[in-house]
């Protein structure tokens, strides 16, 4: 059962679309957004709930003249998802066939929509989706990840970011320029960027080792300098925390 995401800035035609999508045995759910931005903001809540999360996404089908962010800005920007959603193309247009395609849509469907047509389109998506994982055109990018900012979703080089803070649910990331609130637990970055380099320091921070600039023992206390912000080590994480920066290349 697919869990669909429908996108246009027609409001007679998204509630079109939705109705068909619905009526479909092979859609699980249909969600609507009025246009791009509203729906990376729900396609965030999915890439943080994970691919079995109850958030998730496995189709999302786009109309691609939009205001602002347009469906063919919004398809490029979800090949920086680990794994992306499918996307299915519904348009107006047959100008932008060979740029959907190049972005391996599933589907290319013309309006206005016909029953039949929608039908084979979800039924590609639903073998694409029991094919196994999905490959995004371009090389995944797990090094980056979605913040909002200013109504707008864009993506942060996990390169740039020098700690993180946990707040509640919440973590906040810093970077050089500046900090994003995203709603993800520490623990789950921890988990997740172990690998990268990021190690726990004390129950409410993460660093990059990469970007420690100074360890610093002062009576009985320890501390690491990263930037121009100074943050405290707790007892448990101290001797990791050298071992790991004396191993450090």
């Amino acid at each position: 059962m697919l869990r669909a995401l429908a996108v246009d800035d027609e409001r007679p035609s998204l509630e079109e679309l939705l109705y068909l999508l619905n009526a479909d045995p092979r859609i699980g759910s249909a969600e609507g957004a009025g246009d791009a931005t509203e729906a990376l903001r729900r396609l965030n809540r999915a890439l943080e709930s994970g691919p079995s999360g109850p958030e998730a996404i496995d189709v999302v089908f786009l109309d691609i003249q939009m205001p602002g962010l347009d469906g063919l800005d919004l398809a490029r920007l979800l090949t920086g998802f680990a794994q992306p959603p499918l996307v299915v193309f519904v348009t107006a247009h047959e100008d932008f066939a060979v740029q959907a395609f190049d972005l391996k849509a599933v589907d290319y469907v013309l309006k206005p929509v016909r029953k039949e047509r929608l039908a084979e389109a979800v039924r590609r998506a639903a073998e694409r989706s029991d094919a196994g994982p999905r490959i995004p055109v371009h090389e995944p990018d797990p090094d980056h990840i979605p913040v909002e900012l200013g109504g707008v979703t864009r993506f942060v080089s996990v390169d740039d970011i020098t700690h993180v803070e946990a707040q509640g649910d919440y973590a906040r990331l810093h970077t050089g320029r500046g900090s994003h609130l995203v709603r993800i637990p520490l623990s789950t970055l921890e988990e997740r960027w172990r690998t990268r380099g990021f190690v726990r320091i004390h129950r409410r921070h993460l660093v990059a080792l990469r970007h420690v600039g100074e360890l610093r023992l002062d009576a009985g206390t320890v501390s690491v300098l990263v930037g121009a912000e100074e943050l405290q080590v707790s007892r448990r994480h101290a001797r990791e925390l050298r071992d790991l920066l004396m191993r450090r290349p």
